[in-house]
């Protein structure tokens, strides 16, 4: 590779002082490389170069997938430096970028497609024609999460499958994950971990009212919809659902979402010679390193 796009969070990287860094690493080596701000990339939506062969992310997890619903319709690879906490997805720590870059430089890593979720929302409350009430779609590299909205009570959600009817949720949610988001919410919620090389969706319940409370793995090409339904005779239930907790969608009774796999995928660059477990058990217990 020798041209680079840097994507900075500006709020991790005040000063700019890591980014000024690798632009001057990548330019003594005499490649090309071109800044922006993390604000700025979602603001104008476009790639200032589209030329680049990477966009290297500064910031954590959460700006790595801010980037990736940017970029998810350019063919162009990401490589996540953690200046955040865990770091799952930005693995390359701020003592390894030159060794990162100097890698890139001569080809050696490898890359891994992460598959996506597309959802779209049905607005059927108050006996509206839903034709007319079709949402544009919104898409998740991590998870699509429906739950109570504020201090509304419990909700009651009904989960289908292919247009059959898995099961019935009471209590605060549901989350519909992607094997890169199972180590999200998902297993902040009991859900199980994935390999990210499956090709499916797991269907996590949010502190359900049930005692024995259980997650789904489904297959990435089946669909799935979530339905709203009303808990109480009183109550008109007030839900929302939140794609990778940044685009907020407001829910009422009758209204569902239809949840499939997208057509796009994130592409992630991977120098680490560490698998996926080892990554957890470093991760999730003694801090981060590369």
């Amino acid at each position: 590779m020798d041209r680079f796009l840097v994507i900075t969070n500006e709020r991790k990287d005040k000063g700019n002082t890591v980014t000024r860094q690798i632009e001057d690493y990548i330019k003594a080596s005499g490649r090309m490389c071109t800044l922006i701000g993390m604000h700025d990339m979602e603001k104008n939506g476009f790639l200032p170069d589209p030329e680049a062969q990477c966009a290297i992310v500064l910031g954590g997890d959460g700006t790595l997938i801010r980037c990736a619903a940017c970029l998810m319709r350019q063919d162009i690879p990401l490589l996540g430096i953690n200046l955040g906490t865990i770091g799952f997805l930005a693995e390359i720590e701020k003592h390894h970028i030159t060794e990162a870059l100097d890698r890139l430089f001569a080809d050696d890593y490898k890359l891994e497609n992460r598959i996506m979720l597309r959802g779209e929302v049905c607005r059927r409350a108050g006996g509206r024609p839903p034709d007319d009430n079709v949402m544009p779609a919104c898409h998740a590299l991590n998870d699509i999460v429906i739950t109570r909205k504020g201090l509304s009570r419990i909700i009651s959600l009904q989960i289908y499958v292919n247009d059959e009817l898995m099961d019935n949720y009471r209590g605060d949610g549901v989350i519909i994950s992607t094997p890169t988001g199972s180590t999200a919410y998902n297993l902040s919620a009991g859900g199980p971990i994935i390999s990210p090389k499956a090709d499916v969706m797991v269907i996590t319940p949010i502190c359900p009212h049930s005692l024995s409370p259980r997650s789904v793995v489904v297959s990435a090409d089946d669909a799935v919809k979530v339905v709203v339904r009303r808990s109480k005779k009183t109550q008109n239930d007030e839900a929302i659902a939140t794609f990778d907790g940044q685009t907020v969608i407001d829910l009422g009774t009758d209204d569902e979402i239809l949840i499939k796999k997208a057509q796009y995928t994130t592409s992630l660059i991977r120098l680490g010679k560490t698998g996926l477990y080892e990554i957890l058990r470093s991760k999730l217990t003694s801090g981060s390193d590369f």
